[in-house]
């Protein structure tokens, strides 16, 4: 493969997504049949993971400076974000397809921005520089609030929208402080010559203020825990999430989040893994450790009272985000090396099993309600599931997983974060016990959920949600039902990805990608002995 190949090789699920996200601009302007866009952006979505499949043995794990300029990076790890954005994108643009129409909320304009705002995604997980990370960050979040505004006539929808604008906007002024100190600090923007600096003490121009430094990374973490939703920084998520129609709502709980995830993953192991600012008592890991308790205790008290839905599972996604950050906690308490790369991949794996499953519960949300006859509260699930069952089962399947009941994908991704933080050892070990008991108590609400479906009637003279008819949503259903199982039954295939993205973040060999060693030319082959007794 030649250098120049390689580089556009390394370029082209952005190529493809930004060019179909421009050819949807001119589609969107002569077909008549909106939702149609909905399939047509799903195909585009879906061929994009497709692509990033097919580089994940190729030689682009390098950015170089012809085309890339050094600001993102082609490895991995950013092809298996990839995988799980598209695919969740993918799904949320199958549910708009079928709700839109339903609703009469059927705007070109939604698949335009849902296809441009994970193409800010995914070039946010590629993000080599402080720059290119801010920028990509942005242009995810502008499509996102115009997002949750979609539903133009909403007071709810206006109300999210606009706190979802304003605080993120702090958010983002926030990190761009932080980013500015770390410039301070290192004379450097890119991600390697800031982790150098930071390393070694000096900048070239002189000795490194790691005060600045100190000061920038814990303002990165502000802005980057906002976008997590971690707590105290989630105010804006119940509200956004209950506003804007549940397609964007699916897309916000699924992409955005694994972005996320992803970024602080690179930033925070890439940048500030020094032995002074990763230090397990003093360094960022501590603060992390106090921003997952937190958020598990928060996310799961606060959704128990909830009396819709979609703020319950908005509160859901903020305590799976406490989940996630345990992993990263544990990831930097462990040694280098192999128990590291594996916390590190069960974070991943957590984020692909999250994100099939959210899909799973919202699309089931979606197809519960017809045009007038929405389901928004627990009561206007009651009877569903014996009404409807085939409304029923892939609402079950979607709240088993999210709470963590094998044999989905969702049991797994929580034991495999356990497992992480138990092997930690010391304070992890009573952070790996709170999780449990919060997903005890978030047990209770999910069942919540399972209890008015099939054991609960409607009140006299209480609406009665009516099920949709949508081609769309039932292939997403299905979809997502298919990966939640096989996650769940046969979940090794895709750990092994996961490990294969965190043994090449970290610059250590994937084992199941070594060759086996020749025999030597002098020798001929022989057959196996038996194993000695």
């Amino acid at each position: 493969m030649t250098s120049l190949f390689g580089d556009w090789a390394a370029l082209m699920p952005l190529l493809v997504l930004a060019g179909a996200g421009m050819a949807m601009l001119l589609v969107d302007a002569f077909v008549k049949e909106n939702a149609q866009l909905g399939l047509f952006s799903a195909v585009i979505l879906a061929g994009t993971a497709m692509v990033s499949i097919g580089l994940w043995d190729e030689q682009v794990t390098a950015a170089t400076p012809a085309l890339l300029g050094g600001y993102l990076a082609s490895d991995r790890l950013a092809l298996f974000a990839d995988v799980a954005m598209c695919l969740g994108a993918a799904l949320a643009s199958l549910l708009a397809g079928g709700y839109l129409r339903e609703h009469k909320l059927d705007r070109g304009e939604f698949y335009v921005l849902l296809v441009w705002s994970t193409l800010g995604a995914m070039a946010l997980v590629r993000a080599t520089d402080l720059l290119s990370l801010f920028v990509s960050l942005e242009a995810l979040s502008l499509g996102v609030y115009c997002l949750v505004a979609f539903r133009r006539h909403s007071p709810k929808s206006a109300e999210g929208a606009m706190k979802y604008f304003l605080l993120g906007s702090f958010a983002s002024a926030i990190l761009l402080f932080g980013m500015a100190l770390l410039y301070g600090a290192t004379v450097h923007t890119d991600f390697a010559g800031m982790a150098e600096a930071l390393r070694t003490g000096e900048t070239g121009d002189g000795p490194t203020d790691l005060r600045l430094g100190i000061l920038g990374m814990a303002l990165v973490l502000v802005g980057l825990a906002f976008k997590v939703s971690a707590v105290p920084f989630h105010m804006w998520t119940p509200d956004a999430y209950e506003g804007a129609v549940t397609p964007a709502t699916t897309f916000m709980a699924v992409v955005v989040k694994a972005a996320t995830i992803v970024v602080l993953v690179r930033v925070f192991f890439g940048v500030f893994g020094t032995e002074m600012l990763a230090a397990e008592t003093s360094g960022w890991p501590s603060a992390v450790f106090g921003l997952a308790a937190i958020t598990l205790v928060v996310g799961n008290v606060a959704a128990l009272v909830q009396k819709n839905v979609k703020r319950m599972l908005a509160y859901s996604s903020i305590a799976h985000a406490g989940f996630l950050l345990v992993g990263i906690a544990a990831a930097a308490q462990l040694d280098e090396g192999r128990l590291t790369t594996e916390t590190v991949s069960s974070v991943l794996f957590y984020v692909l099993a999250y994100t099939v499953s959210n899909v799973l519960a919202f699309g089931s949300l979606i197809v519960v309600g017809s045009r007038g006859k929405e389901a928004v509260s627990y009561e206007d699930l009651a009877g569903v599931g014996r009404r409807h069952p085939w409304v029923g089962v892939p609402f079950t399947l979607g709240i088993l997983s999210l709470m963590g009941f094998p044999p989905t994908a969702g049991f797994f991704a929580k034991y495999w974060i356990l497992e992480a933080a138990v092997n930690a050892g010391g304070a992890m070990t009573y952070l790996a016990i709170l999780a449990v008991l919060m997903s005890a108590v978030g047990s209770y609400y999910y069942l919540k959920v399972l209890v008015y479906l099939f054991m609960k009637q409607p009140e006299q003279g209480a609406p009665v949600a009516v099920p949709m008819r949508s081609g769309y949503v039932v292939a997403a259903l299905v979809l997502s039902s298919y990966f939640v199982l096989r996650m769940g039954l046969a979940p090794t295939a895709y750990l092994e990805l996961a490990q294969g993205a965190s043994y090449q973040l970290a610059g250590l060999p994937d084992p199941s990608a070594q060759p086996a060693e020749p025999a030597p030319a002098d020798e001929a082959p022989t057959e196996v002995a038996a194993a000695p007794e």
